[in-house]
């Protein structure tokens, strides 16, 4: 799809399971369950959508999934389904990883990074082998000294080696990484979590990541509990919503299995979601 001149596209990278109690706080059972239903250990599915940009020369893919590093308990706890096959889905759309001018990781879990490494004989390395990763310098930094709160979340494999090879890209706060794509330092669901934002001709794309996974999470207090700052992300959304859907933003949901891109409007009183089709 076309963002004024600068084409988006959106890859699935593929399909996690996790626990509904913490991917809706707490949003009781019989309401969130409506709106996604959870399986017999109480987990829902949930998609790990990636985007390819290709603005003023530049290849730039935001996300990388799950990679190919789990293990077999890991693939049980969170459901994986099949292979991820980001590298393929890329070569496909004409794009293969040596093409790749950026990686931007809105934060390090697992689910996000996973394919800014792979495992070539025996060794980890960058998947991308020109590319400058773009994320938040706290996030690293946290990544590599996490809470035993969040610990589960990060994996090193997935950015250690990428500090090795020196391809990140470290900022601090809001910056435009290519003509018209922007990220913006929202924290809330880790202290240094980015969105990007996707702006040409008039016409504006948002990918809010971990702060609306879903479109099951527009209503304000629907919150994930794996959020560190939960207020905090309750006053980005408070921010964010209402502007997506007063200047018609196509947004984009890192984690909804229905509906990767959709614009906003109100009614009722409350923001409903309208889906736009793929490309």
């Amino acid at each position: 799809m076309l963002v004024g001149e600068i084409e988006v596209l959106v890859l699935t990278e593929g399909y996690v399971r996790l626990d509904g109690g913490a991917m809706f706080g707490v949003v009781p059972k019989p309401l969130w369950e409506k709106k996604i239903p959870a399986d017999a250990r109480n987990r829902i599915r949930i998609a790990m959508n990636c985007l390819l940009i290709r603005s003023g020369g530049k290849q730039i893919v935001v996300e990388t999934g799950a990679g190919d590093k789990w293990d077999h308990r890991m693939r049980d706890i969170y459901g994986l389904e099949g292979e991820t096959r980001l590298p393929e889905l890329l070569t496909a759309r004409g794009t293969p990883v040596t093409d790749v001018d950026l990686v931007i990781n809105t934060h390090l879990h697992f689910d996000h990074c996973g394919w800014n490494t792979r495992r070539v004989n025996g060794r980890t390395v960058p998947t991308f082998p020109r590319a400058r990763y773009v994320v938040q310098r706290g996030e690293l930094e946290h990544a590599k000294h996490p809470t035993e709160r969040d610990r589960a979340s990060y994996l090193a494999e997935n950015f250690l080696p990428v500090e090795e090879a020196g391809q990140f890209w470290l900022l601090e706060g809001d910056r435009e990484v290519a003509p018209g794509v922007e990220v913006l330092r929202v924290p809330g669901h880790t202290r240094d979590m980015q969105c990007v934002r996707i702006s040409s001709r008039g016409q504006t794309a948002f990918f809010f990541a971990d702060l609306v996974p879903t479109t099951a999470h527009l209503p304000y207090p629907w919150i994930m509990g794996y959020d560190l700052y939960p207020l905090t992300t309750l006053e980005h959304k408070k921010r964010l919503l209402p502007q997506a859907a007063q200047e018609n933003w196509l947004c984009l949901f890192a984690h909804d299995p229905e509906v990767p891109a959709a614009r906003l409007r109100e009614q009722d009183g409350r923001l409903v979601a309208e889906p736009v089709p793929l490309d």
